[in-house]
């Protein structure tokens, strides 16, 4: 029987107290990830492992939206290449290592495996990752990052190629990133008196509650869960976010985005016996209804920003990669429709392809 999901929150920030005594039961059990219990069959299939640059304990970079936009839509091309020249070469690195997991979960490749674990425990060694963030997009782009190796380490950690060394190194070093994302969004909410966050909170609670498995913390995964009943908390009759609804031409592309890590907690939560869809009504189903409807329709993001929306020109994973795990189980028709249309359903913050 799936247990539910009753957080109490003690502050104004997102730290929290679990009030339910059948979550706190299972506090002693391993905590698991939706790729725990689906062995890949190894191969002997070869893989050029790349070189990858250092990464530095400290990040600086900074926004990409004009200053002058309360709506936080108008990308400002000068900012925007500023942003980056600064975190793109640090993303590649993620997003080699994302690609070398996958490589790993689709081929069985030991070599990739043992690539990507090698890499990994180099990040952990340099303590990447782990020093001053120079702003708040710093956080974020430190909390994606984190997040996204979290999770490819999650994809081969249950394979038996990881040796007791790295396991040391590794686990300490993304929880050591992890306080840092938690530490920042609980001042940050104690200092501005406001304890709703919006898309960038829910996928901070991803890469807790990935790092927590990661590393069987569970201090670390109950924070990434209270960031899920956080988010589902807010959404409204129709489905729509209103912190999402303020992004102007954004918005339904901000829907979406804000989707994605709700349906990887809801998953994380699934199989560590938290019935996370079923919190507060089912309301994360109104949000999937709304955004889904929003690609073919955006009349409802339309009426409620008074602007056009953004559509995408095609259907790929950043607007539907979460959403092979949450149809099958709720199959949909036009969910499956997006889903087998689209020409990837790889999202990098969510560490790569969905869970099979």
């Amino acid at each position: 029987m799936q247990r539910s999901f009753v957080p109490s929150f003690r502050s104004i920030g997102v730290s929290v107290v679990l009030a339910c005594a059948a979550f706190a039961s299972a506090g002693a059990a391993t905590l698991r990830s939706p790729w725990d219990g689906h062995a890949v069959t190894l191969t002997d299939a070869p893989y050029s492992c790349p070189a990858l640059p250092a990464v530095a304990p400290d990040l600086t970079t900074d926004g990409f939206y004009r200053t002058d936009d309360p709506t936080h839509s108008i990308v400002d091309p000068v900012r925007m290449e500023a942003y980056k020249r600064s975190s793109d070469p640090v993303k590649e690195v993620g997003q080699t290592l994302v690609r070398e997991a996958d490589a790993f979960r689709t081929t069985g490749s030991r070599a990739a495996g043992r690539c990507a674990l090698e890499q990994i425990t180099s990040l952990a060694r340099q303590r990447s990752l782990t020093g001053k963030m120079s702003s708040n997009q710093a956080y974020y782009v430190q909390g994606w990052i984190a997040g996204a190796i979290a999770i490819a380490y999650l994809k081969i950690s249950d394979a038996g190629l990881a040796t007791p060394e790295q396991r040391r190194l590794i686990a300490p070093w993304l929880l050591q990133i992890g306080d840092a994302t938690r530490t920042w969004y609980d001042d940050h909410a104690a200092k501005t008196h406001v304890s709703a966050g919006n898309n960038h909170l829910y996928w901070a609670g991803v890469e807790l509650a990935a790092i927590g498995v990661a590393a069987n913390d569970r201090k670390a995964f109950d924070w990434g869960m209270a960031t899920y009943e956080n988010g589902v908390a807010q959404i409204r009759p129709d489905g729509t976010l209103p912190l999402e609804m303020e992004r102007g031409t954004k918005a339904l592309h901000y829907h979406l985005y804000a989707l994605a890590p709700l349906v990887l907690l809801a998953e994380l939560g699934e199989v560590n016996g938290l019935d996370l869809y079923a919190a507060h009504g089912g309301a994360i189903h109104r949000l999937v209804k709304v955004s889904i409807g929003g690609l073919s329709d955006p009349a409802v993001f339309v009426a409620g920003t008074g602007k056009q929306q953004e559509a995408p020109g095609t259907v790929s994973g950043d607007q539907i990669g979460w959403a092979p795990p949450y149809e099958r189980r709720f199959p949909d028709a036009a969910i499956a429709r997006y889903v087998k249309a689209a020409p990837s359903l790889s999202v990098f913050y969510l560490g790569g392809l969905p869970p099979a």
